[in-house]
C-alpha cells in the first residue's frame, strides 16, 4: 500500500524525521528551494505589476523528478518546510510543481524536531499561508530590483565584480559612518583624583580608596586639567576627612531571556568568537538532529530563526524542576522578564534545548567541539533565564574633605542567583559582576588620608563594530531580519568593502568609494530609517494589511528615477591606489597596494601588460621556533587570520593565537596571546609540546 509523502528541506532533517515515523511515511528532501528567479536576467516584469518569473533552479531537475514520482504514487502529500516566510515560500513552490490544489491542507509546522512535535504537527495540517508567501516574494523582488539594477551600474562606473544590496548597503554605511566618527574625534582631557584613606579605629586591612566627586552642595564635578587637580589637592592638604553619609541599598540583577536568533549570534561572537555564519551553520546542525547513540537521532534545539523570547509552559516547568534538583528551590526565579522585540512573532518560541534533561555533560561524546560549545551556551542561557535574580548589597559613602566631597562605592554579592551557572557576555569590560568591598563605616567617623593619586585621562572615540555589536545595531534599528545578518556580513567581507582586524570591522577604500557613490545618487537605499520602514511594510504584508505589489511599486517609483539620473551624472570612478616602496621584479614599476577578496595584496600598475602580483606579508617581529624564519600574518579563504612562518612551504609552522614579543621561560620560543580576561592577557608557548602558559608574569 502506498505511503503518504512528507517533504522537508534537508537530507539531515529527513533522516531524523524518518526514524520517528518509521514505515508510516516516506520522507524526502527538496534540498532547499526548487524554483527561483533566473540568475541570467532580472526575472521581474516591471511593466506587469512586478510579476516574478520563476524557473527551476539549475541542478534540481532530478530532485523534482523524484518528488513528482513519489507524489504521484502517494495518497497524500505533506510539506514540512521551516516555520517562517522562507519555508512557506518553499512549500508554495513545491505545491506548484507537484500540482497540489491551492486550498489543499498540505502544510504542517513544527519548531522542534522531536517525535512528539512531529506527530502533533501531523494532526493539524493547514493550507499554505499566502500572506507569508507574499511577504517573502516582496523581499525577494525588492532585493532583485536593487541588486540587478544597481550592481551593473557599479560595474560600469567603478569596476567589475561589485555589488550593492538593499540591506547590505545600509550595513556598510553604519561601518563607514563609525569610521568617520573615529577620524573626526578630538580627545578631551580630563583628570580623576583618588584618595587612599584609613578609617579611624580600624586596622590596616580596612584601608580603602575614594574618588573626588565635587564641591559640597554642587553635585558632580569634572576635573578638566592639571591646574584644576592641583588646586583641589592643595585645598585637601591639611583638611579633615570624615564620613558624611552612608547609604545602603539592595539591588537586583535579572537573568537575560532565552536566545533569539540575533542574541544567539551576538553571544556566540562574544563568548565563542564565532562569526554569525558559523553560529547559524552549527545551530542548524543541532536543530536538524544528531545521532545520540541508543537514543537515536534527535533534534537538540528548537527552530533557530526566531525573534521571540517566549518558551512553552512545558519547557518552563521542566527547567524549574531541573533547577530545584541541581541548585535547590531557592534558585528558582520568576522567569526572565526580557523585553519583547517589536513585531516579534509570538507564535514562535525562543531558541532552547528540546529537553533540558539532555545536559551538555551527557552529550559531550556525541557532539563535535563547536556543536557542544554552542549547545552548552543555549542550554545554560535557557536554564539561567528561569533562575533567581542576583541580589547585591550596595553601599555608597560620601566623605567630607574641606570644601569638597569624595565618594566611594562598594557592593557585596548577597545571593549569586543565576550567575552560579551563567554570566551574559558584554561588548565592553563590565565591573558590575562581583564584590567590591568597603570597610564597615559609620557617619561621623574620622578618616586619615594616606596618599593622593591624580590621573590624567582622555576621552575615547566610539569603538569600531565587532560582529556582535553590528548585529545588535542592525536589530535595534530594524534593518534586515535575524536570518539575513550572517549573509549581509559575509557579503561585505567577500566584496572587499570591509576587512576584519582584531575582530573589528574596518572599511576599505573600495567600500568608502562605493558608499560615497550610493549616498550621493541613491540616498534612500542607504537611509537607515527608510530601510527599517521597508521591513515594517513587509511585516504588514505578512499580517495581511498591505499588498506586496503596491509596496514594491512605491519603492521602485523613486528608485527608477535615481537610476536614470545616476547613469547620466556618474562618470568613470578611478579607485585611489596606494604606492608601495617595492619594485615589480618583472618590469621595474613601483607596485601598488590593492584590496582583494582575501585582503590587501601587491599588484603591478602596468596591468594588463604586466600581471605580476604578490602577497603582502605583515611581519610580527618574532621568529619561527622551528626554522628561525620571520612569523607573518596570513589568512584563510574565509578571511580568518592565522600566523605562519615566512619560509612556507619549506616550513609549515603555524599558530592560530596572535604572537607576542614575550618569550617562554622554559624553552625560549615566543608566547602567543591565548585570551584576554579583563585587563589581564593570558599567554601560551608557541612551541608544540612545551605546554607552558601563564599571565605573562613569568615570561620575559
Amino acid at each position: 500500500m502506498a505511503k503518504p509523502l512528507l517533504i522537508v528541506e534537508s537530507p539531515a532533517k529527513a533522516r531524523t524525521i524518518e526514524k520517528f515515523l518509521g514505515r508510516r511515511f516516506q520522507v524526502k528532501a527538496s534540498l532547499g528551494h526548487v524554483r527561483d528567479l533566473p540568475k541570467s536576467q532580472l526575472g521581474v516584469n516591471v511593466d506587469n505589476h512586478f510579476e516574478p518569473k520563476y524557473i527551476t533552479i539549475r541542478g534540481k531537475g532530478n530532485v523534482i523528478k523524484e518528488l513528482r514520482k513519489a507524489a504521484k504514487d502517494s495518497p497524500r502529500v505533506l510539506l514540512a518546510t521551516d516555520p517562517d516566510r522562507e519555508g512557506e515560500a518553499i512549500s508554495w513552490h513545491l505545491a506548484h510543481i507537484l500540482d497540489l490544489p491551492d486550498d489543499s491542507p498540505c502544510r504542517i509546522e513544527f519548531r522542534e524536531i522531536t517525535k512528539e512535535a512531529v506527530n502533533k504537527a501531523l494532526q493539524d495540517p493547514r493550507p499554505i499561508d499566502n500572506r507569508l508567501v507574499d511577504a517573502q516574494q516582496a523581499r525577494r523582488v525588492l532585493d532583485r530590483l536593487v541588486g540587478y539594477k544597481l550592481s551593473p551600474l557599479l560595474w560600469r562606473k567603478v569596476r567589475k565584480g561589485l555589488s550593492a544590496g538593499r540591506v547590505q548597503s545600509v550595513a556598510l554605511r553604519l561601518i563607514c559612518d563609525r569610521e568617520e566618527e573615529i577620524a573626526a574625534f578630538e580627545p578631551q582631557e580630563y583628570w580623576t583624583l583618588d584618595v587612599v584613606l584609613h578609617p579611624d579605629g580600624l586596622g590596616a586591612e580596612d584601608i580603602f580608596s575614594a574618588s573626588f566627586y565635587g564641591r559640597a552642595g554642587e553635585g558632580k564635578q569634572e576635573i578638566a586639567n592639571q591646574d584644576e587637580v592641583e588646586e583641589i589637592m592643595a585645598a585637601l592638604q591639611g583638611s579633615s576627612f570624615s564620613v558624611s553619609t552612608v547609604t545602603r541599598r539592595e539591588r537586583r540583577r535579572h537573568p537575560a531571556p532565552p536566545f533569539t536568533t540575533s542574541s544567539l549570534q551576538q553571544e556566540a561572537a562574544r563568548k565563542l568568537n564565532f562569526s554569525a555564519r558559523r553560529t547559524m551553520v552549527v545551530a542548524q546542525q543541532l536543530y536538524e538532529g544528531l545521532d545520540l547513540g541508543k537514543e537515536g537521532t534527535v533534534g537538540l534545539i528548537t527552530y533557530i530563526r526566531t525573534d521571540s523570547t517566549r518558551i512553552a509552559d512545558t519547557a518552563r516547568a521542566e527547567v524549574i524542576e531541573h533547577v530545584k534538583e541541581r541548585f535547590g528551590p531557592q534558585y528558582v526565579g520568576k522567569g526572565s522578564r526580557g523585553r519583547t522585540v517589536r513585531g516579534a512573532q509570538e507564535a514562535h518560541e525562543a531558541i532552547r534545548p528540546t529537553s533540558v534533561r539532555r545536559t551538555p555533560e551527557q552529550l559531550k561524546n556525541f557532539l563535535s567541539r563547536d556543536q557542544l560549545r554552542l549547545y552548552k551556551l543555549i542550554w545554560q542561557r535557557l536554564v539561567a533565564s528561569q533562575m533567581a535574580d542576583v541580589v547585591l548589597d550596595t553601599v555608597s559613602v560620601d566623605i567630607s574633605a574641606g570644601p569638597y566631597i569624595l565618594r566611594a562605592n562598594g557592593q557585596k554579592v548577597k545571593f549569586p542567583g543565576f550567575t552560579v551557572l551563567y554570566q551574559e557576555g558584554k561588548d565592553e569590560e563590565d565591573d558590575d559582576q562581583g564584590d567590591r568591598r568597603l570597610p564597615d563605616l559609620v557617619a561621623g567617623q574620622a578618616l586619615e588620608p594616606l596618599e593622593m593619586n591624580p590621573k590624567q585621562h582622555f576621552t575615547q572615540p566610539p569603538p569600531r563594530f565587532s560582529e556582535a555589536m553590528l548585529v545588535k545595531t542592525l536589530e535595534e534599528k530594524g534593518i534586515g531580519r535575524p536570518s539575513t545578518y550572517a549573509p549581509i556580513i559575509e557579503t561585505l567581507l567577500q566584496r572587499g568593502y570591509v576587512v576584519k582586524e582584531d575582530n573589528r570591522f574596518h572599511p576599505t577604500e573600495l567600500g568608502k568609494v562605493v558608499l560615497e557613490l550610493l549616498v550621493e545618487h541613491f540616498p534612500q537605499i542607504v537611509n537607515v530609517n527608510f530601510t527599517a520602514r521597508i521591513e515594517g511594510e513587509l511585516d504588514r504584508v505578512e499580517e495581511g494589511e498591505a499588498d506586496w505589489r503596491e509596496i514594491v511599486q512605491d519603492f521602485y517609483r523613486g528608485f527608477a528615477l535615481e537610476l536614470e539620473r545616476a547613469e547620466k551624472e556618474i562618470g568613470k570612478i578611478a579607485l585611489p591606489e596606494e604606492e608601495a616602496a617595492i619594485p615589480c621584479e618583472k618590469c621595474g614599476r613601483m607596485m601598488v597596494i590593492k584590496h582583494g577578496r582575501y585582503g590587501k595584496f601587491l599588484a603591478c600598475p602596468g596591468f594588463p601588460a604586466c600581471r605580476n602580483t604578490k602577497r603582502i606579508q605583515e611581519t610580527l617581529g618574532v621568529n619561527c621556533p622551528e626554522c628561525g624564519g620571520e612569523m607573518v600574518v596570513r589568512k584563510t579563504k574565509r578571511g580568518r587570520p592565522f600566523y605562519g612562518c615566512a619560509n612556507y612551504p619549506d616550513c609549515r609552522f603555524v599558530v592560530w593565537n596572535k604572537p607576542s614579543r614575550k618569550t617562554c621561560p622554559q624553552c625560549g620560543a615566543f608566547m602567543t596571546v591565548k585570551r584576554r580576561r579583563g585587563q589581564t592577557s593570558l599567554y601560551q608557548c608557541a612551541r608544540p609540546g612545551c605546554g607552558f602558559s601563564g599571565s605573562g608574569d613569568g615570561a620575559e
